[in-house]
């Protein structure tokens, strides 16, 4: 058995959750013996694709057409598609009927979460939806002096000095308006944001909220490697005040980090994040703020150590696993049918 682990533009994703997503299946595959494929050229029993473009959707009917299982990943959702680009309301009226066509193609959608899940099945498309999460690598974040020590050189941090991250793409949908207004409120504290994205596709508010951020909230763009890993492990606190998501890649990280983790309280957590026992939440700016105080003063560590068990129950080789029976049911259905 072999499988197609297909995501079209793969460069231009590649900053992006859905882009870890792609790393995190193949290590997936590869820690559970899955034979599996990157090319769709290549000879596959399975496909397995993550993205909803134009090539993503001749394949689907390719592949449909041969009788080759289909699973489409449900990564996106029209409701993680809101507050994102810019014009994304004139781009919706392209990305919502090319979502449909992907997922009523599909003849299994897994997505990270039961909210999503929730969210897909409630779009009428009669389809199998199975809630998997994305997982984490937890071993690609565990403690790394080298890792601290170039995040450290890198943005000039004093030992001792406190620091907050958040990550992703700068969409409002991903609250960093929220991120820069409380910083403002905390200027002793230094806060960084990773994500970049072409200027042309930021809204002009955030464009705006960007170029009048305080001082101490720094903008490096999209950093990978030691620098973000060490970033994680280093920081007082993660804090993602997203407003809408499938998941949340940079809550698992936190939480494989065993960094105090601050997210907004949202439905996509519910079941699996949970305040004051794994994390923090808050519904606005100013509960935020004053977590942050308590939390940055505060030991932390029995809400990071469980914080970390809920990262072990996501692991990879978790997580492949059941890939694996998801993959062998759709492959052994196929031969059945034959």
């Amino acid at each position: 058995m072999k499988v197609l682990l297909y995501f079209e533009n793969e460069n231009t994703i590649k900053k992006s959750g859905i882009g870890r997503a792609l790393k995190h299946q193949i290590k997936a595959c590869e820690e559970n013996g899955i034979e599996y494929t990157l090319d769709p050229k290549d000879n596959f029993d399975i496909a397995h694709i993550n993205t909803y473009f134009t090539k993503s959707y001749y394949l689907a009917k390719k592949c449909k057409k041969k009788g080759i299982p289909l699973i489409v990943h449900g990564h996106s959702t029209r409701e993680d598609f809101k507050n994102s680009f810019r014009l994304w309301k004139v781009m919706k009226l392209y990305f919502y009927p090319q979502l449909k066509k992907m997922y009523t193609l599909a003849d299994l959608i897994i997505t990270p979460t039961p909210y999503s899940k929730k969210l897909i099945l409630s779009y009428g498309y009669n389809k199998n939806v199975i809630d998997l999460s994305n997982g984490i690598d937890l071993k690609e974040y565990g403690h790394n002096e080298e890792s601290i020590e170039s995040f450290k050189e890198h943005f000039k941090i004093k030992d001792g000095e406190k620091v907050v991250i958040g990550v992703g793409l700068p969409f409002r949908r991903k609250g960093i308006q929220d991120f820069i207004e409380v910083a403002r409120k905390h200027p002793d504290i230094k806060f960084i944001w990773f994500g970049h994205l072409a200027r042309i596709l930021v809204q002009p508010f955030i464009l705006k909220c960007i170029k009048n951020r305080p001082s101490n909230v720094i903008m490096p763009g999209y950093i990978a490697g030691n620098i973000i890993k060490g970033a994680y492990q280093y920081a007082s606190l993660v804090f993602f005040p997203s407003y809408e998501e499938t998941e949340g890649i940079v809550a698992l990280e936190a939480l494989a980090s065993r960094t105090p983790l601050l997210v907004r309280d949202i439905g996509v957590y519910e079941g699996w994040l949970f305040n004051n026992k794994n994390c923090y939440m808050g519904k606005n700016n100013e509960e935020f703020s004053s977590l942050i105080s308590k939390i940055i003063s505060s030991d932390n560590s029995n809400i990071t150590e469980e914080g970390y068990k809920t990262a072990q129950e996501r692991d990879l080789k978790n997580i492949g696993i059941k890939m694996k029976a998801i993959y062998l049911k759709l492959f052994e259905e196929k031969n059945e049918n034959k």
